[in-house]
């Protein structure tokens, strides 16, 4: 975003109101940092911007973390910023004027201008776009709209997301579809092989392969396109599971190489919690039957997928104020400084005694989302004492071959919070079982 768009960013947050839809404040004392902070740090590249603490300082008075723990799990929700916050306030509080009337008459009235804005972060057509809750949302509108017959295989992983699994062993069970099961050894820094274990899966009677864009348990980023394409190579229909990708780290969702992407919101955008987004390829729409009943379920309109019924508009609308303010960060600024953070406490970590890493430390194939693990320890025995002696909150994670301690910080988290973190792990190694 330019410096001009910035400086309008900024004078609009003094017009978001707290009361009702009209109101003011006073810009805040962390937007005027934080502007003061953009003009200071103009000749920085991202990468040199990504250590700058005085710089992320500005950002991080943008959130309402709280002071009594220090949460490193934002791979499972991430929290909004203020902003956004106030802006779904507002709109929950402007809904309850007037429901029928200002929810489906006013607020209602912004989902095409937010469609837009979501494609345009996307990099695809609006029409390719529909809104959803969350991922889980999303993708099972694929999975269960897909036209499948018995016999049909799908390719998929044993690290895949919990909820997406469930929904193809449904499928499974009630439509006699065959499901084909990949076992990563995770982590990796070779897309040959990544790209291998689905590409040698694939058969005559492959007919969708089902992609997890960057594995939730550890962070691996997958080289999806490469995949993709051998894909296309043999008319197999591509789902990407992008719940922790989208905002994270840059991409276009075209690029992928995918028909069907779903994410949610609430993770590294920082929208509201509840919030989310179904991309299908436009030639794709008319065939992908809606998870909810629609008045023409073979449309070729993206809008069929969002018959829910009534929703909480405010929550939706705010979505709009959480893009203005990752494009306010930049989004190369946010990747690089999100890559930074993780390997800012795991290279401190990497050389104690008994530590092994489940991520990699290489660009491309991990970015904020981080695994260590102790050796004769269990993931519980960590996390707990992480958060027991420390205040840090972590998750435990034991899935397939996949276990150790989940980290994952965000940008309002800071290097003297990491250094807790890793005076606290190596504390551990220490402590006798």
């Amino acid at each position: 975003m330019e410096n001009s768009g910035r400086r309008g960013f900024l004078a609009g947050i003094s017009k978001i109101g707290l009361g009702t839809l009209m109101a003011s404040f006073t810009e805040p004392a962390w937007s005027r940092q934080l502007e003061r902070s953009l003009s200071q740090f103009r000749q920085y590249n991202s990468t040199q911007i990504a250590g700058e603490e005085d710089f992320w300082y500005s950002i991080q008075q943008a959130y309402t973390a709280s002071p009594s723990i220090i949460n490193l799990n934002n791979g499972g929700v991430s929290p909004s910023p203020k902003i956004v916050q106030d802006a779904m306030k507002r709109y929950h509080d402007f809904s309850n004027e007037a429901p029928s009337y200002y929810m489906w008459r006013i607020l209602d009235q912004g989902r095409e201008p937010l469609r837009r804005s979501l494609a345009l972060m996307a990099g695809c057509e609006q029409d390719e776009i529909a809104i959803q809750r969350n991922a889980s949302e999303a993708l099972e509108t694929v999975i269960f709209g897909l036209s499948l017959k018995t016999g049909d295989e799908v390719v998929l992983s044993k690290q895949d997301y919990p909820n997406m699994i469930n929904a193809w062993k449904q499928r499974e069970l009630r439509d006699g579809i065959k499901l084909v099961w990949v076992n990563l050894e995770l982590p990796s820094e070779d897309n040959e092989y990544l790209t291998e274990q689905y590409t040698k899966a694939f058969t005559s009677r492959t007919r969708v392969v089902h992609l997890t864009h960057i594995i939730n348990w550890n962070g691996q980023i997958l080289p999806v396109r490469r995949i993709a394409d051998m894909a296309k190579q043999k008319g197999i229909e591509v789902v990407v599971d992008g719940a922790h990708s989208f905002a994270h780290f840059q991409f276009s969702i075209p690029d992928l190489g995918a028909d069907y992407f779903g994410t949610s919101l609430h993770k590294w955008l920082g929208a509201c919690i509840g919030s989310g987004l179904l991309y299908v390829k436009k030639d794709k729409i008319a065939k992908l039957y809606p998870l909810f009943g629609s008045p023409d379920a073979v449309s070729a309109d993206i809008r069929k997928f969002e018959n829910l019924g009534t929703r909480p508009f405010f929550i939706e609308q705010a979505i709009g104020k959480a893009i203005e303010f990752h494009e306010m960060i930049g989004a190369e600024r946010k990747e690089k400084r999100l890559h930074y953070l993780k390997n800012y406490w795991m290279n401190k970590v990497k050389d104690l005694p008994g530590i092994h890493l489940g991520t990699s430390l290489r660009e491309g194939f991990g970015c904020a989302i981080g695994l260590v693990g102790v050796k004769d320890r269990k993931p519980a025995e960590l996390d707990q004492y992480l958060f027991n002696e420390y205040k840090i909150h972590t998750v435990g994670i034991e899935w397939e071959n996949i276990k150790g301690v989940r980290i994952t910080p965000n940008v309002y988290t800071t290097t003297k919070q990491l250094d807790i973190l890793v005076a606290a792990i190596e504390k551990f190694t220490k402590k006798k079982i």
